[in-house]
């Protein structure tokens, strides 16, 4: 089968086509004939390393958000059988014809949702619809989002109105994809400069971190919530939270999974429902295997529009 790689660590140019062995299901697994792969910014992260030297093992097959067939599965699989057809996160070898996921990391997609729509509802719309229960939305209530128009964030965006918000402001590093926020339910955009001057928002789903976390707390509203997501990072100074009686709250995925795997999977079938009813439309843009290099560097240019994709299948 053919699989992506890299044997060393750098930009997008290190990822090599290559051939390799379909893998065997173990037991809890599912092996996957792979429709689509999800890209996501903490994948692309890893052909860097870490500042430490450390990282990832080498060679690696960077793992990903799939959706295909299921051809064979391991032993102890109840819930799956050969031919369903499957939205998976595989933590390794995404990039591939044939990909293994764990059982407890999948979902079954009806025959009226596509393969790309389950590959960027998997684990972009869990984190998307998680992050914002976090945040305990309203009725009526303003709510914030940061990375607006990338894969997780172009859900969150539209999931805050289905969940209720009275408007959602989309916050984004590129005013250029403001009609692409306001076309998915945004009724205002702020650059990151911008966002942050002024207390707008009840909620902030911010899956940016760094200065971004601390404009996120500024720009919330008395009794207001940040949630934090995905692999986002910085800090945040007490004081704000103690004077404006606001908080900061952790989302993470895979504890999420492991602290309530029935809410993820009720989670999982709601965001189904969701895109069957066409309530909730992910944009997706696609690549070709041999092409997962210039799709990394979409994301790492930050131009994408939604959840950028490679399809196999």
């Amino acid at each position: 089968m053919r699989r992506v790689s890299f044997a060393e660590y750098g930009g997008p140019e290190v990822l090599r086509l290559e051939e390799a062995p379909v893998p065997e299901p173990g037991e809890g697994q599912l092996l996957v004939r792979v429709a689509c792969a999800g890209l996501s910014a903490p994948v692309v992260r890893q052909l860097r390393g870490s500042p430490d030297g450390n990282g990832v093992d080498l060679p690696c097959a960077p793992g990903g958000d799939i959706a295909g067939t299921v051809v064979a599965v391991g032993d102890g699989v109840t819930g799956f059988a050969e031919g369903d057809r499957v939205a998976a996160v595989a933590f390794t070898g995404a990039y591939a014809d044939y990909a293994l996921s764990a059982e407890s990391f999948s979902i079954a997609l009806g025959a009226e949702v596509d393969f790309a729509t389950g590959a960027a509802l998997v684990r972009n719309g869990q984190v998307a619809l998680g992050a914002l229960r976090t945040a305990g939305i309203r009725e009526g209530e303003a709510v914030a989002v940061t990375g607006a128009a990338g894969g997780v964030g172009h859900l969150a965006v539209q999931l805050a109105g289905l969940l209720g918000a009275g408007s959602v402001l989309g916050v984004t590093g590129d005013k250029a994809k403001a009609g692409f926020l306001r076309e998915l339910g945004a009724a205002e955009v702020l650059d990151y400069a911008e966002f942050g001057a002024g207390e707008v928002a009840d909620r902030v789903v911010d899956g940016v971190g760094g200065a971004v976390l601390g404009r996120s707390v500024a720009a919330l509203r008395p009794f207001g919530t940040v949630v934090s997501y995905s692999a986002a990072d910085g800090y945040v100074d007490a004081t704000p939270l103690r004077m404006g009686m606001r908080c900061v709250r952790g989302f993470g995925m895979a504890p999420y999974v492991r602290a309530d795997p029935e809410r993820y999977a009720e989670h999982g079938r709601e965001l189904l429902r969701l895109a069957a009813s066409e309530a909730l439309r992910p944009r997706t843009t696609g690549y070709p295997l041999a092409e997962a290099a210039d799709a990394h560097r979409v994301l790492l240019d930050r131009a994408a529009l939604g959840k950028v994709l490679l399809e196999i299948s």
